[in-house]
């Protein structure tokens, strides 16, 4: 295995860990107002959440961004339900043209996430001569992995859709179910 393979691996695996599950929270929460004919907004929150992971994972390996690691890790659930607050209060995506608070929340909180990940990954990267294609690699995995959960939740809410089920409620359950999932998480990582 080159070591692009090894780091889209680590990228894919990362996002799709089931002991990872709080970014398949995120991207939960941020998805639940849409459905499968809006992929391409879908396709623009991963890819923003994507590009401020991205972000930070390459300045905290730098050593550009340094924040105790115990901070982020109350900071990730926070995130997570600030946008199932939202999703459950403005249980409808923006029909404009102007870009959606949405998008702000994936990449900002994109930022976020990927401190939460970044002395893992600058340990391992540490090792290399050139971080720059490991870097990469793995975020592309993290996009991919990202897409794949994606695809499942549009299936399960369009196969719930033909049975009957209303998006709107819906949408309301998967945001409740989220925000309690991180309330509890805050509460185990508050660092005070």
């Amino acid at each position: 295995m080159n070591l692009f393979q090894l780091y889209f691996k680590l990228g894919l695996q990362h996002i799709l860990d089931i002991n990872g599950f709080d970014h398949i929270l995120f991207v939960l929460a941020l998805c639940a107002v849409y459905v499968a004919r809006d992929w391409k907004k879908i396709l623009i929150l991963v890819t923003a959440f994507t590009i401020g992971h991205s972000l930070t994972l390459a300045l905290a390996t730098f050593n550009v961004v340094n924040v105790r690691s115990d901070v982020i890790e109350f900071l990730i659930p926070v995130t997570i339900a600030i946008t199932a607050l939202f999703t459950l209060f403005k249980p409808k995506p923006s029909n404009g043209k102007g870009i959606s608070l949405n998008y702000f929340f994936a990449g900002f909180f994109g930022l976020i996430h990927g401190l939460g990940f970044s002395n893992y990954l600058k340990e391992l990267l540490g090792k290399e001569a050139s971080i720059w294609q490991p870097l990469l690699a793995f975020n592309i995995g993290l996009e991919v992995g990202q897409i794949i959960i994606v695809t499942a939740f549009l299936l399960v809410t369009s196969l719930l859709h033909l049975a009957g089920v209303n998006r709107k409620d819906w949408t309301l359950i998967v945001s409740a179910f989220v925000l309690g999932i991180a309330c509890i998480l805050m509460l185990e990582t508050k660092f005070w």
